[in-house]
């Protein structure tokens, strides 16, 4: 199963688990994209160095169907392409929010298009399910999978409708944004 392979670069993991149709797996957590150093002779690794933050992936199977996350930073897609275009179909669904980019665009990774949209605060989930029109009550007792399930078909059909460019022309075109927090300090 896909999610097996990826189960290497699982961090902060909230969970992964079977969907109620046979062969769906849903993940949600964090997927490292430069690992840390090794710090001991026992290959045990310090903390990665760039993460995919609020990242939500379903499979069927070895088939990647959706994922997104959060980019602290453009500049972190080089460790995301390595690690995670291959499995980028033409149906894939990629939404990746990054911090640092003025506008949305779509960009083609692996054989997938990815769609990049800016997100200096907020939670990917939320914007995610924004993006599909879905609201509470479409979720009301479905388990954590199934949520995701529900955020895929979601998108089924839905066309983004942001100019396409490549990663190299969206790398220079980056702002120097930081993620806003708010809450306690």
């Amino acid at each position: 199963m896909l999610l097996d392979r990826y189960e290497q670069y699982f961090f902060n993991a909230n969970f992964r688990e079977a969907a109620d149709e046979a062969g769906w797996e849903a993940y949600r957590g964090e997927l490292v994209l430069k690992e840390g150093e090794i710090a001991d002779d026992k290959g045990r690794r310090k903390p990665p160095h760039e993460v995919l933050k609020q990242v939500v992936v379903l499979a069927k199977g070895d088939e990647l169907k959706l994922i997104s996350g959060h980019l602290d930073a453009l500049q972190h897609i080089p460790g995301f392409v390595e690690k995670y275009a291959a499995d980028l179909k033409a149906d894939t669904i990629a939404v990746l929010f990054a911090v640092n980019i003025d506008d949305p665009f779509l960009a083609k990774i692996g054989e997938g298009t990815v769609a990049f949209i800016p997100l200096v605060q907020g939670m990917a989930w939320n914007e995610l399910i924004d993006l599909v029109a879905l609201e509470k009550g479409d979720f009301k007792g479905q388990s954590a999978a199934e949520k995701v399930v529900t955020v895929f078909n979601g998108f089924k059909g839905h066309k983004f409708k942001y100019p396409e460019t490549t990663l190299d022309d969206a790398l220079k075109s980056t702002n120097n944004a930081k993620r806003e927090m708010h809450g306690a300090v």
